[in-house]
């Protein structure tokens, strides 16, 4: 009865903003980020046409907001981007009488993003993901003798274990905003951490696997795993479930699995955002309520593989991406993950420069 009473509020507050609304809305997102029918169901429920460009990076996104003139109505930086954009007064603070589906939103993941927006006054949660390694099952039980190893980043981290990975093929995540964080983790040290002397620890242990290392790439490693090119990848949870998926559509043998290290990972969460001068600030509320009506975060989350941060569309989602740990962790992983936390911009300089230097191998 709740769900029910939630979903007609959403409904009748999208067709009332709507009709005071521009008749257009122009929307900045990550590239396959959306259901087949996201944009054109949003356009049939209120008469509002979408405009929706692809953005390959949180500087991108930054870079336009800076010149206040992007036309953006929505963008989509991920959290820990958040605090550059607030204290730079590029996006706007929400208006929560716009939004009375808010209480949708998970209120244990609202918590841990106040981290980047205290009070959540700025944005909402859209999909979020957790970085971890992408394994080929068989190839791993061969090395091995089972898949027990995938448990620790030690499988990657220890020399003479990525060594004998390197055989059939290793692929890292090219992002150090992610994985330098880990890589202190895995060190014992603060993830968080912007001391020279741990980021200097960092490299080191970087550099010692750097050899066995077969590439860095943003997005390579997903049909790669899919078809047995590699047997191991540092990548991002959707990434992976997707690799999966193709694997078991083209039926060629290969079965993978992903795990978070016990050690702890990152989670990271994509953000819907209202820049500082959005032309159709009624439009955009419009689709923001949109997006808080679980069946319509629940059809995006099936179809991209992703979690969302709106608690109220879990019944909706297909259930063996929801039984899925490698989508929705148990409890007791999802309490050993961190959030990334903005740098300052000597220490992301630092991590630049040492990312420069682990890629290049030199």
């Amino acid at each position: 009865m709740i769900k029910r009473t939630c979903l007609l509020v959403a409904s009748t507050t999208l067709l009332s903003i709507a009709a005071h609304a521009a008749d257009s809305v122009n929307i900045a997102n990550w590239s396959g980020y959306v259901a087949d029918d996201t944009l054109t169901e949003f356009t049939r429920r209120s008469g509002i046409q979408t405009t929706y460009d692809l953005i390959d990076s949180n500087e991108t996104t930054e870079a336009k907001l800076m010149t206040g003139g992007s036309g953006y109505d929505l963008v989509s930086p991920s959290n820990h981007f958040l605090p550059r954009l607030i204290k730079a007064g590029a996006i706007q603070e929400l208006d929560r009488s716009k939004l009375p589906n808010w209480n949708n939103l998970d209120p244990k993941l609202m918590k841990l993003l106040e981290t980047s927006d205290p009070g959540n006054r700025y944005a909402i949660p859209y999909l979020w993901v957790t970085v971890g390694i992408g394994y080929n099952e068989d190839k791993i039980k061969a090395i091995f003798g089972n898949t027990d190893v995938t448990q620790s980043w030690q499988l990657l981290f220890k020399p003479e274990n990525i060594r004998k990975l390197s055989q059939c093929g290793v692929a890292f995540l090219d992002n150090p905003t992610q994985i330098v964080p880990i890589t202190l983790k895995t060190l014992g040290l603060d993830p968080h951490s912007e001391a020279p002397a741990d980021f200097k620890k960092a490299e080191a242990a970087l550099l010692e696997i750097r050899p066995s290392i077969s590439y860095f790439h943003q997005s390579k490693y997903v049909s790669d795993l899919a078809n047995g090119n590699i047997c191991v990848a540092i990548g991002f949870s959707g990434d992976v479930l997707q690799a999966m998926t193709s694997a078991r559509q083209a039926n060629n043998g290969v079965h993978l699995g992903y795990s978070i290290p016990r050690e702890g990972s990152t989670v990271a969460v994509d953000m819907v955002a209202i820049p500082k001068a959005a032309p159709h600030l009624d439009a955009a509320y419009a689709y923001l309520n949109y997006l808080l009506d679980p069946k319509v975060m629940a059809s995006i989350s099936n179809a991209v593989k992703y979690p969302n941060g709106n608690a109220a569309s879990l019944p909706y989602i297909d259930q063996a991406l929801r039984d899925n740990p490698a989508a929705y962790p148990p409890q007791a992983v999802l309490d050993s993950l961190f959030t990334i936390q903005t740098l300052s911009p000597s220490a992301m300089r630092a991590s630049t420069r040492l990312w420069t230097r682990v890629t290049s191998g030199k």
